[in-house]
């Protein structure tokens, strides 16, 4: 439990819920590889088909590297993988918003875009060809550089990183 709270914690997720959902995505992702690597060592010759179809969905969806993927890749795969490719994830990743709790914020109220469309869901999963396009709404008043919260974001990123009290005082 304590381990679903720290990646809660750390994702800027809504609640254990969430992590359940991408755990069960997850779930499926791997019960489908381990049918279709039965299916191959079979023989089965629509299992081939189906394990193409899978792992460029997976590429695609960028949880696997591209190049030569295999069936074992997706059984390595992890939820914080998953998580990665979340919408508030990426927008918190990519300076956009000061926290992933933030993010989500931003998200719900309509102030980010994918391809100049608004997207409103939090857990959207961003496909590789679309992460470059994550950016501010084209109606949102974030666009403007002098928003006060993008002024918020450029001071905390050329701030100086914080040091602990007891190193500062001389190790003490």
């Amino acid at each position: 439990m304590a381990e679903e709270r720290r990646v809660a914690d750390k994702y800027g997720l809504k609640n254990k819920r969430e992590l359940w959902k991408a755990q069960s995505v997850l779930r499926n992702f791997r019960r489908q590889a381990r049918e279709l690597q039965a299916r191959l060592r079979a023989g089965e010759p629509q299992a081939a088909q189906e394990t193409k179809w899978l792992l460029d969905r997976l590429t695609r969806l960028g949880l696997l590297a591209p190049g030569n993927p295999t069936v074992d890749d997706v059984l390595a795969l992890s939820v914080e993988g998953l998580l990665d490719r979340r919408l508030d994830w990426l927008v918190f990743q990519r300076g956009l918003a000061p926290s992933a709790k933030s993010a989500r914020k931003l998200i719900v109220h309509g102030h980010i875009s994918l391809n100049d469309h608004r997207v409103t869901r939090p857990g959207y999963l961003v496909r590789r060809d679309e992460e470059p396009s994550v950016s501010y709404a084209p109606t949102s008043p974030l666009t403007s550089e002098e928003h006060p919260l993008r002024v918020a974001i450029r001071e905390k990123a050329n701030a100086p990183p914080e040091v602990p009290a007891e190193t500062a005082e001389g190790g003490a």
